[in-house]
């Protein structure tokens, strides 16, 4: 895949970056809080240390384009403008949550965000990400479609298929593998020889590359490349974006695997840290004038807690809605 020339990003792109990641990780935060305090209950898996990726996708996309990823799905939803309140409601379960409540964190879903969902089949996402991008192709737009998988679901066969579809209908799709070392507790290193999972397009010769995940630019520069490829009819990419998790696999997880020398070393690489330190370098905005973002940011996460505490839970007669397209009043008798 050919090198794109360097952008030079502005004022307003890393003040957006800086308050998408932010929005992401005070969210999972009190997420993580919630959890441990049994408000919110079944599966939850939080997205700590990968907002980078989020952040450059929005700035390298457009607000027409299709998004669809796997259970670890917070970060997109919220950086896609979801609203907090939509999402901390379906994590409890609430019917004004953005799925009614029948989804949960693993599958929130919006079609106004043009959020095709979190999806809790591992791979599951991906042959679904080039049934949207083959959609758009067909009413002929030039909109496009990212996909996001975990490494684990690279080792699904659902992927290889996919690839073989995708490059021969030239889709206009991007797969990005959001790499964060870590199948659940399974390194990559134990589950293939081939360790760099960027490889695996060139047996369909998709262009493929390996980029840093940590950093905004890096993230944005990449999809923006992918997306022209893309739009101008050349079919799909595959982006192996090397980042990192700052939690378990999941609220259940206590990534007692992983040693606190290698936990460290990825934290000192924060992506919200080194943003706000070029922010105050490039005086694009004060230490105070962040702080007040962030005053902001957690009065928002705050409120919607409590919006998502005093929202009621689905009715019964829910159970039946929204599982055929029109009205099946017999399936109530």
């Amino acid at each position: 895949m050919a090198k794109a020339a360097k952008i030079n990003f502005n004022k307003e792109t890393y003040l957006r970056w800086y308050e998408i990641m932010l929005q992401v990780r005070k969210f999972e935060e009190k997420s993580a809080q919630l959890y441990g305090q049994q408000k919110i209950k079944g599966f939850c898996h939080l997205y700590i240390g990968q907002e980078a990726i989020v952040a450059g996708m929005v700035s390298a996309t457009t607000k027409d384009d299709k998004f669809i990823t796997a259970y670890r799905d917070h970060g997109h939803a919220l950086a896609l403008g979801m609203s907090a309140n939509s999402v901390m409601a379906e994590l409890y379960g609430k019917s004004t949550g953005c799925t009614k409540g029948k989804g949960g964190s693993m599958h929130l879903f919006s079609k106004e965000h043009n959020f095709m969902g979190g999806h809790g089949i591992v791979g599951g996402q991906i042959p679904l990400g080039a049934g949207v991008a083959l959609a758009e192709q067909y009413l002929g737009t030039k909109n496009l479609c990212v996909c996001f998988m975990g490494d684990g679901a690279v080792r699904q066969g659902a992927l290889h298929e996919t690839f073989n579809m995708a490059m021969l209908w030239k889709l206009p799709v991007i797969f990005i593998c959001e790499n964060n070392d870590y199948a659940m507790g399974t390194s990559v290193a134990r589950t293939s020889n081939v360790t760099d999972i960027y490889k695996i397009g060139s047996g369909y010769d998709m262009p493929s590359v390996q980029i840093d995940g940590m950093k905004c630019e890096t993230v944005h520069e990449a999809i923006a490349e992918a997306a022209d490829r893309a739009r101008n009819g050349e079919g799909p990419t595959f982006i192996e974006i090397k980042t990192y998790r700052y939690k378990g696999h999941s609220m259940s997880d206590p990534a007692s695997y992983r040693s606190k020398d290698e936990v460290g070393k990825y934290k000192n690489l924060d992506p919200i840290e080194t943003t706000k330190q070029t922010i105050l370098k490039n005086k694009y905005a004060t230490e105070a004038e962040l702080e007040q973002m962030e005053e902001k940011i957690v009065d928002i996460v705050n409120k919607s807690v409590e919006f998502a505490e005093n929202s009621p839970y689905p009715d019964p007669s829910e159970l039946y809605s929204d599982v055929y397209e029109g009205n099946y009043p017999y399936i109530m008798d």
